[in-house]
């Protein structure tokens, strides 16, 4: 039986179906357990087809999130200076009447692209971070931000390769025989995937991780291969050596469907496993028994992560990997091939959501998120007002010293909406209240699963907070804006957003399926001759890229050394100032910045570590858990040493992302550098090189 929105928010007691918000491929299903109108637990929903009632750690302490007692429950505005954190509270009222003062002045003084939108996906419900805030900012008439700090290098890579954002279907990977995880966590980052190459493992299957680390992932597989950081491209080309040399292609195949593999097999004649070794750190025989296996696989499925493409070459990393599975015609088996994100299958009316036409200055400026820090120094058309939701950049943005002294400037106007007064809350002018996703209306897509999910509010609106869609639609009315557009329902939205004749994975996905089921699987039929219709200029796989060549970029999968790294052909001298390679992937128990506040998350986490290979700590007169300093040009990060062999000498791996606590500094993001990758102006977090010594005991 369905129920109303406002019978769930008042039924006391009860289970509920809801969906995960986090940036997680996952996009669980889940059940919140609600006793005396307050959530006290949340599981896993057995009846979603893929997520199966598993959920992560992280979720499962979801309460702890949505009551915790630091909470923003009413609007604040600073009465202190800018990092100290302090507020005083004020009204709904009042607060947008400031807000919109301000910003009718910013556009006055300097233009309305002084103004700048500081986002990305802490919630990924698609009203909430694509929705009633981009008509907001289009109507403003804003500077645009280039949100890019996560997947564009590997998104531009692949998609120079295949056409289009979407790869092999989860279920199918059941069937494979070889699954290579190629540098992403998935015990902790995509357990589900997890779930399905054990259950392919069962089956016979071989898992193969190739990462910098031996993190949970690679120490669940049944062959862990590491690498340098940043090398990934020169494997994949040392595999195709060994493929084409012993005949391990599939010609008709490649015949067919590509284009560009007779210049692609003359490419790697110079990749030969001995010179990729020396590049990668990867034994001779290990590169040949690996292409060997992947070559002779019946069934082979590429796994892509996260963290090979936040490189200098980045882009270059992802697009040597997508050529593979064309090589030996995977993507004629069912689990076989390789996927890297599957959000294009649930591409919706953007036009609809966004309503770019409210825009009158259609040619302005795009500031990249990646270099905040830089647009925060701009003195000719000066940033002058930021407004911050879903993210929290003070601690997730590249060279995060200058992005802090860039908020710390008294001249720009910060808004912040959020649960938590975050580091970058402390910065801001006006904090205001931020719904949880359980207490709003939204629709989420997974960027890894084919389903479509509603979430309605189960509890009411903890204190005075407001979702992104209820904000920015007063605001919107505030400033005086079309009264249509921003008077729209939640529905009305969603309705809209699924009407997309262009996308046809998205026939029979509607409101009204949603609500009787909550979840809806797209029409995954196109997909079953999806190589007839490639979006590539060729149409066929492109080994060699037209494309990429027009935009000045190597036309074939090449291996190019970092800009600031090192690979095993080219290790620091003697006279290096920063001679180790500095990682900063996911911890277990964080997702980037969130559940950092929790205390029992932190608990379990313990504190921030370095993880330093034997050789490197004892040139260094380091030892396990001595108090060690991490720097470099750009900063320094304070945290204790874990002596491992975890990785290969000359790179050191800090994971997760800390909030600043007791004065420590202990934000890896210092270290990092705001240059952009090759493909996409994605980040370069992993292109970084560091010194470590041995924290003086005063």
């Amino acid at each position: 039986m369905l129920r109303s929105v406002a019978e769930m928010i008042e039924q006391e007691n009860g289970v509920f179906k809801a969906v995960c918000p986090l940036d997680c491929p996952d996009t669980c299903g889940l059940l919140l357990h609600k006793e005396k109108g307050k959530i006290v637990k949340v599981t896993g929903d057995p009846d979603h087809p893929i997520t199966q009632g598993a959920i992560c750690n992280k979720v499962r302490n979801m309460t702890e999130r949505v009551y915790h007692p630091d909470r923003i429950l009413y609007p604040m505005r600073r009465i202190g200076a800018k990092g100290e954190g302090q507020f005083e509270r004020i009204s709904w009222d009042e607060a947008i009447s400031e807000i919109t003062s301000r910003l009718n002045q910013c556009i006055r003084d300097h233009g309305s692209e002084s103004i700048l939108p500081y986002s990305f996906y802490g919630n990924m419900g698609i009203l909430s971070v694509d929705g009633m805030d981009r008509r907001f900012f289009n109507a403003l008439g804003a500077s645009r931000l280039k949100q890019s700090i996560c997947n564009s290098a590997g998104t531009a890579g692949w998609k120079y390769t295949m056409g289009f954002n979407g790869g092999t279907s989860p279920e199918d990977t059941i069937n494979a025989d070889v699954i290579i995880v190629w540098g992403g966590n998935i015990i902790s980052t995509n357990m589900h995937q997890v779930v399905l190459a054990e259950q392919a493992r069962k089956r016979g299957a071989k898992v193969i991780v190739i990462d910098v680390h031996r993190n949970r992932t690679a120490q669940w597989a049944d062959w862990f291969i590491p690498l340098y950081p940043g090398t990934d491209a020169a494997l994949a080309l040392g595999m195709m050596h060994v493929m084409f040399r012993d005949d391990l292609v599939n010609e008709q195949f490649m015949k067919q469907y590509t284009i560009g593999h007779e210049e692609l097999r003359k490419q790697v004649e110079s990749y030969t496993p001995e010179r990729v070794s020396r590049i990668t750190g990867v034994p001779i025989e290990d590169i040949e028994k690996l292409a060997v296996m992947y070559g002779r696989a019946d069934t082979s499925y590429i796994h892509i992560g996260n963290g090979l493409q936040h490189h200098d070459n980045g882009g270059m990393n992802v697009r040597s990997i997508t050529c593979l599975p064309a090589l030996t015609g995977q993507w004629l088996r069912r689990g076989g091939g390789a996927s890297r994100s599957n959000g294009g299958y649930a591409e919706m009316n953007s036009a609809k959501l966004e309503r770019p036409q409210l825009r009158s200055n259609p040619k302005a400026r795009t500031i990249n998120m990646n270099r905040i820090a830089e647009a925060l120094e701009w003195e000719d058309n000066p940033v002058k007002a930021l407004f911050v939701y879903c993210s929290n950049p003070v601690v997730v943005a590249p060279d995060a010293d200058r992005v802090k002294r860039g908020f710390a400037r008294e001249d720009v106007f910060t808004v912040v909406h959020d649960l938590f007064v975050t580091d970058t809350a402390k910065y801001a002018d006006i904090v205001l209240p931020a719904t949880s996703s359980f207490e709003s209306t939204d629709l989420f897509s997974s960027y890894w699963h084919h389903y479509i999910q509603l979430q309605e509010p189960v509890i009411p609106a903890q204190g005075e907070s407001k979702s992104n869609m209820e904000l920015f639609s007063l605001l919107g009315r505030a400033m005086g804006m079309d009264e249509a557009s921003f008077s729209q329902s939640e529905e009305d939205m969603i309705t809209e957003a699924l009407q997309y004749p262009s996308n046809p994975y998205l026939n029979g996905v509607t409101l009204e399926a949603l609500k009787e089921h909550r979840f809806v699987k797209l029409d995954m039929t196109p997909q079953q001759s999806f190589l007839e219709h490639l979006p590539t200029r060729s149409g066929k796989i492109e080994l060699y890229s037209s494309a990429m060549m027009a935009a000045g970029l190597p036309p074939l999968p090449e291996y190019v050394p970092l800009k600031e790294g090192y690979d095993g052909e080219h290790r620091p001298g003697v006279n290096d100032h920063f001679p180790l390679m500095f990682i900063s992937p996911p911890n277990h128990n964080f997702l980037n910045s969130t559940f950092a506040n929790v205390e029992k998350l932190q608990r379990i986490e313990k504190a921030p570590t370095l993880q330093i290979h034997p050789q490197d700590a004892a040139a260094r007169g380091i030892e396990d858990q001595n108090d060690v300093i991490v720097f470099n040009q750009r900063g320094r990060y304070e945290l204790k040493a874990i002596v491992t062999d975890k990785m290969l000498p000359g790179t050191v791996i800090s994971q997760g992302l800390w909030w600043e606590k007791d004065g420590k500094k202990q934000s890896a993001n210092v270290l990092t550098p705001d240059r952009l990758a090759d493909m996409g102006e994605g980040a370069t977090f992993f292109s970084t090189t560091v010194e470590v010594s041995k924290a003086v005991v005063e």
